[in-house]
């Protein structure tokens, strides 16, 4: 087991990478295998990759950087992000700091429920064929669980069903869902088994055909919620967390910049579920499918309000299918580091890691935007990016970012030219 973890860890930005991973491993009980997974071109191997996908070439490398100050549920953790976009690890981390000393973050969630959908056409009386299908509900999940003894065994398996009626141009749809508690799994791959199994009995009991069985990653059976307090006094000026509620009111009742406010979300949130093997695709499907209020209107996912105190009170609540068993987790050797490094023992605890950072990295950006705005921070950070781009070496970086910053020129021609002006001088 690993120490007690302080995710408190000062200058950590400061530290080479060296430093970085060792601190990490100290704590976290990484060995000198684990950390090495990390190390481009040691981490997933071509013949991995050649069993994961199909005509696979080669790998990509996407940076880790590890978010720190999260308190959840008042255990530490440090958390691998794994993200290309300057600014996500550093935003959420200094968010986590503002809401440390308030008791961090509060997480709980629902049973692991997913869900499959069986489509049924061509059925002359859609309303009695529901009503047959409530009835033999107890055969089909029955013949359901039968796919799956081992995942009954550990508590799982289906524990409802339910039947919509669809309509559409053509003619009504008898939809059943199947609801399954997949425990640690993500879940894929046992629901849609049921599915699949049991399919023929349905279509013979409603009087029509099968057409789609399949999950639905619309999986708002199975919610995270996530709340925290963010001091107001580290947050900024009284002007800043008025502004700060005044923009999380325009994505509310905005799409516009829900879309943008929520993306801001998930730049933590997908950044934590990649890093860890699990699906990012079904995870922003099921979040940004879940950001569709009950007027049908997209709005922001995300609320925040102020206290008593003044301080914001931040919450998140959005379905989160993440395992730790099954899928890329149990096969990506970088995504087994990170998952062992967070020292997580069930996907319930995952998710609300995850949630976490999502709402870390959502308060941060609009505190940014809200006071100095979007272009200082990010932009000198993305000013790494440029001068290194223009070829800067490790030793010049700071010197041609600080340029590029001070003369609000952050683009590849102007580092070029400081660049040759500070080698001019050397």
């Amino acid at each position: 087991m690993a120490v007690a973890i302080d995710s408190r860890i000062k200058n950590f930005r400061a530290y080479d990478v060296a430093a970085r991973r060792a601190e990490v491993a100290g704590q976290t009980g990484l060995t000198d295998a684990d950390i090495q997974t990390f190390e481009p071109g040691a981490g997933l191997t071509i013949d991995q990759a050649d069993r994961m996908v199909e005509n696979v070439i080669g790998v990509i490398g996407i940076p880790v950087g590890i978010a720190t100050n999260f308190t959840i549920n008042g255990k530490d953790y440090l958390i691998p992000l794994a993200t290309e976009e300057p600014s996500v690890v550093a935003a959420a981390s200094n968010a986590a700091r503002i809401a440390r000393g308030l008791g961090g973050f509060h997480v709980s969630s629902t049973q692991p429920i997913m869900q499959a959908q069986i489509q049924v056409v061509d059925v002359l009386d859609p309303a009695a064929a529901r009503i047959r299908l409530l009835e033999a509900r107890a055969e089909l999940i029955a013949l359901a669980n039968e796919q799956d003894p081992m995942l009954v065994s550990f508590g799982g398996g289906v524990q409802e069903v339910s039947v919509r009626l669809v309509t559409a141009p053509e003619q009504t749809y008898v939809v059943l869902h199947i609801h399954v508690d997949v425990r640690d799994a993500m879940g894929a791959n046992a629901v849609n088994t049921m599915a699949e199994a049991i399919a023929p009995r349905v279509a013979e009991i409603a009087g029509g055909r099968v057409v789609l069985r399949i999950l639905t990653n619309k999986a708002d059976l199975r919610l995270t919620r996530v709340r925290a307090v963010f001091d107001a006094e580290l947050i900024g000026s009284p002007e800043v967390v008025d502004n700060l509620i005044h923009a999380v009111r325009l994505a509310e009742c905005d799409p516009y910049r829900a879309a943008t406010h929520n993306k801001g979300i998930m730049n933590g949130i997908s950044a934590a579920v990649l890093a860890t093997g699990n699906d990012t695709r079904a995870v922003e499907a099921g979040c940004h499918s879940h950001a569709v209020n009950a007027d049908g209107v997209y709005s922001s996912l995300s609320h925040f309000e102020k206290d008593a105190d003044g301080n914001i009170v931040g919450t998140l609540e959005l379905p989160m299918p993440v395992g730790l068993v099954g899928g890329a987790t149990k096969v990506h050797p970088v995504a087994q580091a990170a998952v062992k490094m967070l020292g997580v023992e069930t996907a319930e605890e995952l998710a609300g890691v995850i949630m976490a950072v999502g709402l870390a990295q959502n308060l941060a950006a609009v505190r940014v935007l809200a006071g100095e705005g979007v272009q200082r921070g990010h932009m000198g950070l993305h000013a790494r990016n440029i001068a290194a781009t223009a070829g800067a070496e490790k030793h010049e970086i700071d010197a041609v970012v600080a340029r590029l910053v001070a003369d609000k020129k952050i683009r590849v021609e102007h580092a070029v030219e400081v660049l040759a002006e500070l080698r001019g001088g050397n």
